[in-house]
């Protein structure tokens, strides 16, 4: 079984634990959690479902009422003994691929369900893993960014920004299974209700991205003109932009030394 598949069939489970689901709700609950860079296909998705029943893990069964209008019965999957004690199982097991950039994500939506010992060792080993990637990532920057045109070494940088964002709200999340004094405890938050300051709407990943460290710090509104250091030191400049001061960086291009990917369009001259 391929390490995909077992992810597969640990988030249908973790699922199924909730309540009893068809196929289209059971698909349209896992593309939410998965993200919409991650879309489950029916072509993944009941093969998953044979298998799982094969296996008595769970059960396939028609409703008892025909629907109308002539309709095909939806065939509704529930979780069996067997399955409940399969899943604890699973979530009690904290092993290198439980922090892979496959298993992650499915991992983290069922932490509720995880005993706090386990879920620190995942996001510990999350950690750990983007830390490595994060530094392979800095030296290749620094090694090849000069042979890079502008877009390229701009998509790079991109790279590196989102492995540093995750690493900073690994090390939140992880003060707050610590419980570090301060920490904020994510956990307290309404589902629908605003984000708290610091973290990016939507978590992480493919579902969202926390913000960078930079912009995360209220510092106040710089007065329109004012040079200031911007992100790893890259020159950064204060301009107005609708009634509001706005920071944005001046990013060096390619070998000539042209200015690459403005934040923000130049003004024209009624508005110099």
């Amino acid at each position: 079984m391929s390490a995909r598949t077992r992810v597969l069939e640990l988030a249908i489970l973790g699922r199924l634990r909730e309540a009893p689901m068809h196929g289209y709700e059971l698909r349209k609950h896992l593309n939410a959690a998965l993200g919409a860079f991650r879309t489950l296909s029916y072509g993944s998705l009941y093969p998953a479902l044979r298998s799982l029943t094969e296996r008595g893990l769970i059960t396939a069964a028609e409703p008892a009422s025909a629907p109308l209008g002539g309709r095909r019965a939806r065939i509704v999957y529930e979780l069996t003994d067997a399955g409940r004690d399969h899943l604890e199982e699973a979530l009690a097991t904290a092993e290198p691929a439980s922090w892979d950039d496959d298993s992650f994500d499915v991992r983290f939506t069922l932490f509720g369900s995880t005993d706090a010992t386990t879920r620190l060792r995942i996001l510990e080993g999350r950690r750990a893993r983007m830390v490595e990637r994060q530094e392979r990532l800095r030296q290749s920057l620094g090694r090849t960014s000069r042979r890079m045109d502008s877009y390229t070494a701009e998509l790079a940088r991109h790279g590196l920004e989102q492995v540093e964002r995750e690493v900073q709200w690994l090390e939140r999340v992880i003060d707050t299974e610590r419980g570090t004094r301060g920490a904020l405890d994510y956990r307290a938050l309404p589902a629908d209700g605003p984000e708290p300051a610091g973290i990016a709407p939507g978590g992480r990943g493919p579902v969202g991205i926390p913000p960078h460290a930079d912009d995360r710090e209220s510092v106040g509104t710089p007065p329109p003109g004012t040079h200031i250091p911007g992100r790893n030191g890259t020159p950064a400049v204060a301009d107005r932009n609708g009634g509001s001061a706005v920071v944005h960086e001046t990013r060096g291009g390619g070998a000539d030394g042209a200015t690459a990917f403005p934040d923000v369009p130049q003004p024209t001259k009624e508005q110099a």
